[in-house]
């Protein structure tokens, strides 16, 4: 069957989206073990990101003078008051993705599947979070596919990683599509500036997913087909 709609209904009446998102990563791995060459192996990695319980009487003791006690029994003293205090959302991200390792480089990520959730392309803020961490991937030469079945949210965000390196995929068209995969590497080639490789996969809702290559150095790829490990997962399920 093909892609559905995680996010609207009828198929959310009775399924949650972050149930597909949980399941899929271990589904990839199955996947990957039948064609990863030797010296190679892929890992689950999901983290629910969660903003910061709220404690009622830490808000209410807040604006309490800062003191600290000086040595074993000495007196409180005053703490200067901060310079500078203002609202921050330090929750980390949702991460839902696959990594694949190098098991002969000592365990050297080489490659990171990452599924986009509504929080990754909700705000602003977590949008660049998203990007600063595909760009740190990028830089420690570990290729990164973006996987968006997203509908519940408009922004793409490998129209915008671009975007932050200053360029742009002609392929994405004026209004580029919120259902995607994406693979990107970084290549040093020699004797010349590190250039940027990126393959650009638009799908849709009712239309199989596609397959992407995904970089294990600058020289092996492997093709990786996204649609027997999401047909598994939805069955599974039991999402129709």
């Amino acid at each position: 069957m093909p892609l559905r709609d995680h996010f609207h209904s009828p198929v959310n009446d009775k399924h949650r989206w972050d149930a597909v998102h949980g399941q899929w990563p271990g589904e990839i791995v199955r996947t990957l073990f039948d064609i990863l060459p030797a010296g190679y192996l892929a890992e689950p990695q999901v983290y629910h990101g969660a903003p910061f319980e709220v404690d009622v009487s830490m808000i209410e003791d807040d604006d309490r003078p800062l003191t600290v006690e000086e040595g074993e029994g000495g007196t409180a003293t005053l703490v200067a008051p901060p310079t500078l205090t203002v609202p921050a959302d330090l929750s980390t991200l949702d991460d839902y993705e696959v990594r694949v390792y190098d098991i002969e480089r000592e365990r050297t990520l080489v490659a990171a599947i990452e599924i986009v959730s509504p929080a990754n392309k909700d705000r602003p803020q977590t949008r660049d979070q998203f990007g600063l961490k595909v760009d740190a991937l990028l830089r420690e030469d570990v290729c990164v596919a973006i996987v968006d079945l997203v509908t519940s949210r408009q922004a793409n965000l490998y129209a915008e990683l671009l975007a932050r390196l200053g360029h742009s995929d002609p392929s994405l068209g004026d209004s580029p599509p919120i259902l995607y995969a994406a693979t990107l590497r970084g290549r040093k080639p020699r004797k010349k500036h590190p250039v940027l490789d990126a393959w650009f996969f638009p799908f849709a809702v009712g239309r199989p997913l596609p397959t992407v290559p995904l970089w294990l150095s600058p020289n092996l790829h492997i093709a990786l087909p996204l649609e027997p490990s999401y047909q598994e997962t939805c069955r599974l399920l039991r999402i129709a």
